[in-house]
């Protein structure tokens, strides 16, 4: 009894030579630990969507044109891509916890410089460092909450990190278009400092420390993995802008990404010290978990990529009345995660990912029916139905990803399937990007070519240039409306194909496989971070 009653020694510093105690059992005050974690990823995933929305104001005050401004997103994802695979290494090689200080740290700093960036060349540079310190936060952030908490407790863990994973594309244009018209777009990155400043005294004293351990670097790996992801990343990204394959920039990024991504591919299963362990890819639950990141990340990003224009452009929407409409999606969200989390352990896994996939499978359906003519009551409705099944989604994966590997593993697990998630953003966003575009141009043809003498009963298309001014009003508001329902029947197109998507992968459920008894209580004891 007595030593229950001695002081405790600081979280930070209360580390045994060995790690002998798991984690979960140093932390003095998990409940404000588990606030900072969410305050830092909340504060990273923001930025990826917030500053969508001051683009055009950036670009009048930097005297960039409008296809330069847009380096400036792209060079914040370019570098989470490329540093995020090395996310694991870093932690093991200076600390899990030094390294989320640092990527803090530097996340706060380099805001702060993008805010008060006086041109176009320094804020891309600035983005870039951004960018770097925000792909370590993502990974470190997951697997530190899986950690401080115990078994009974991770999957609500992950249903708390999740909901600021899933809702934060969500709130981030929203918040993006306040700030820009209430103060300024530079406060986009000034919001950063006060809630930055909190979270990193808040790790700073209760995040306790980790052992480091001595592993190998694979440069080659590294660098191959790095030019691909970039080279993909690029040719994702300006794509639409370059006319795709006709363009021999496009030709030179898609050649350098499919040869480097070969390369790594190989040298991962014949190096020695490969960058990823072997032993860690052949986990099926792991590489099935990041198969349906990109699904996650196709129908989640694509879908908030699409509804803003389109609302705002089609159907006349203020911004407000949109963020509104989308924010729903995000009590949808929140709600299921809640369930998930309740039902995790009680229910199998599998089943709730197969059902958020119906679910979500669902919504995209109810998307694919949408009309001109409608209110905002469907927007409403089925951003709700498409929330509730990506929440029943999230948690059980995340849960399933971890439950068989080695918590060593965990670090490099999560960036994995942080990266894989960001890759099927990029990737889903540019083919419905692009679909819209060609499918509206055949959509305006085949419309167009239905407008004559006898269908139009109040005008005649084919005589009303004779009319001077007159007659190329009617024309034009003619092929205005033409244009707006090629638009809409080009995102009608888009949904279906995400829909299709969605159903195509709830077989890939049956490639998981449930936990033995006791089998993650077990790893987790033996814990060693």
């Amino acid at each position: 009894m007595a030593s229950r009653s001695l002081p405790r020694r600081p979280a930070a510093t209360a580390l045994p030579a060995d790690d002998s105690i798991p984690l979960h059992e140093r932390v003095r005050y998990r409940g404000l630990l588990m606030v900072a974690i969410m305050s830092a990823s909340i504060m990273q995933i923001l930025d990826t969507t917030i500053a969508n929305v001051a683009i055009p104001h950036m670009q009048s005050a930097l005297g960039a044109t409008g296809e330069t401004v847009m380096w400036v997103l792209t060079s914040y994802i370019l570098a989470s891509a490329v540093a995020m695979p090395i996310t694991g290494w870093l932690a093991d090689r200076f600390g899990r916890r030094e390294l989320f200080l640092a990527a803090i740290a530097g996340f706060i700093v380099t805001s702060m410089a993008c805010g008060a960036a006086q041109s176009l060349e320094q804020m891309v540079v600035f983005r870039f460092l951004q960018g770097v310190s925000a792909a370590f936060i993502g990974p470190l952030s997951q697997s530190v909450m899986l950690d401080i908490n115990p078994p009974e407790r991770q999957a609500r863990a992950m249903a708390i990190w999740g909901m600021g994973i899933m809702v934060g594309p969500i709130v981030g244009p929203l918040l993006g278009g306040w700030l820009t018209e209430s103060a300024n777009w530079r406060w986009v990155f000034y919001v950063n400092l006060p809630v930055g400043l909190v979270t990193l005294a808040m790790m700073w004293a209760l995040l306790p420390a980790t052992r480091t351990r001595e592993r190998k670097f694979d440069l080659f790996g590294f660098s191959m993995l790095a030019l691909g992801l970039a080279a993909l990343q690029l040719m994702l990204d300006r794509g639409a802008h370059q006319d795709w394959f006709d363009s021999v920039e496009i030709w030179i990024e898609c050649g350098v990404a499919v040869a480097c991504l070969w390369m790594f591919a190989v040298h991962l299963f014949t190096a020695r010290d490969p960058l990823f362990s072997r032993t860690m890819l052949a986990d099926r639950n792991l590489v099935t978990a990041m198969g349906f990141m990109i699904v996650i990340g196709v129908v989640m990003f694509a879908s908030m990529a699409l509804l803003p224009p389109m609302l705002q452009t089609l159907f006349g929407w203020p911004v407000i009345d949109t963020g509104l409409a989308l924010a729903v999606r995000g009590v949808g969200i929140l709600a299921s995660m809640w369930i998930a989390g309740q039902l995790v352990g009680r229910v199998d896994a599998r089943w709730l990912v197969g059902t958020g996939l119906a679910v979500a499978a669902f919504s995209l359906w109810q998307m694919s029916h949408w009309s001109l003519e409608m209110g905002m009551r469907p927007v409403v409705v089925s951003g709700l139905v498409q929330g509730l099944g990506m929440g029943l989604i999230f948690i059980p994966l995340n849960t399933i990803a971890f439950a068989t590997i080695d918590p060593k593993y965990r670090t490099d697990g999560s960036s994995l399937l942080n990266l894989f998630r960001s890759i099927g953003a990029s990737v889903g966003i540019s083919i419905v990007v692009t679909l819209l575009a060609s499918n509206t141009q055949t959509s305006h043809e085949d419309l167009a070519s239905h407008v004559t003498a006898s269908t139009t009963s109040l005008i005649d298309a084919s005589t009303a240039d004779r009319f001077g001014v007159a007659g190329d009003t009617v024309l034009a508001l003619v092929n205005a409306e033409i244009n707006r329902q090629a638009a809409m029947v080009a995102y009608i197109d888009d949904f279906w194909l995400m829909m299709w998507m969605t159903l195509a992968a709830i077989p890939l459920v049956l490639l998981l496989r449930p936990p033995r008894p006791g089998a993650q209580a077990a790893s987790v004891a033996e814990m060693g971070h």
